[in-house]
């Protein structure tokens, strides 16, 4: 665990100071591969597209586990982990439409927060950049960081492929792939939930995840995570209340502390994972 979070560390500051590195987060090779096996019955795409590269990185990741002392197994896992973080710079899309010069400007920069395969435009209102900052928080961030420390670099790999397969045309098999990346977002978003509560306003969060459960009548255990949105959206007007000096109805206001909530959220997490290797350290 404990190399898993200098991994993170590391990621975290080099997606920071080296933003432009993300270019090299290319999967034109994966979407390759996948035209050339042609229109498969449904499943076959997970099982080969996705199934297939995670099974090599089980492999390798076994393979390099104990050699150098761990080191070469160290760096596989952090190469890994860049190349499925993001793919786009979060923080780069949201100070793009701050630093827009104008409406037109801030509405095609807000465009990048689509999750992918989104064609539908974003308004430029509150509560949608809230949800999309959230949401895109989720398939960047932390849905890769929990993969990755549960299983590791493939674990990781296994969320990246299967949101770029979640995210094609709407087919039988787009569709059955969506179902399987909404099941791998369902612990990372409460995961998300829990750490927006206790970094935000507990009472707004909790109070909006058991409305929205209440109103859509489906229990918790669904894979709809709607939720998220909901609590993102009261988190912020909070958040904003409680400030005094802004108004959550403005879209800038709005998005600027969507970001500071979502980067709490990070803390909370990187927090927790400190605890959880010093207590096996002292235990």
């Amino acid at each position: 665990m404990a190399i898993k979070l200098v991994a993170i560390l590391l990621i975290l500051f080099v997606a920071h100071v080296l933003p432009d590195l993300a270019r090299l987060r290319d999967y034109s090779w994966w979407r390759a591969w996948l035209r050339w096996l042609g229109p498969p019955a449904a499943g076959v795409a997970l099982a080969i597209g996705v199934g297939l590269p995670v099974l090599v990185c089980v492999l390798v990741q076994a393979g390099l586990s104990t050699s150098w002392f761990g080191l070469i197994g160290f760096v596989f896992a952090v190469v890994v982990l860049y190349y499925c973080w993001g793919p786009r710079d979060l923080e780069r899309d949201v100070e793009a439409i701050d630093k827009a010069p104008d409406g037109t400007a801030r509405l095609a920069a807000a465009q990048a927060l689509r999750r992918d395969g989104d064609d539908s435009e974003l308004p430029f209102a509150a509560e949608n950049l809230v949800a999309a900052t959230f949401a895109a928080a989720l398939s960047r961030w932390f849905g890769v960081l929990f993969w990755f420390v549960v299983l590791g670099p493939c674990g990781a790999l296994l969320y990246r492929l299967a949101q770029l397969l979640a995210a094609a045309p709407a087919t039988d098999e787009s569709a059955l792939a969506r179902k399987f990346a909404a099941l791998l977002d369902w612990l990372p978003a409460h995961l998300m939930a829990l750490a927006l509560a206790l970094a935000s306003n507990f009472d707004a969060v909790f109070s909006a995840w058991r409305d929205y459960h209440r109103a859509h009548a489906q229990g918790y255990a669904n894979l709809d995570l709607g939720f998220l949105d909901a609590i993102a959206r009261a988190s912020v007007t909070a958040d904003v209340a409680a400030d005094g000096n802004a108004d959550a109805h403005s879209p800038l206001v709005a998005l600027d502390d969507a970001m500071v909530l979502v980067r709490r959220v990070l803390v909370v997490w990187l927090t927790l994972i400190a605890l959880i290797v010093l207590g096996g350290w002292f235990g």
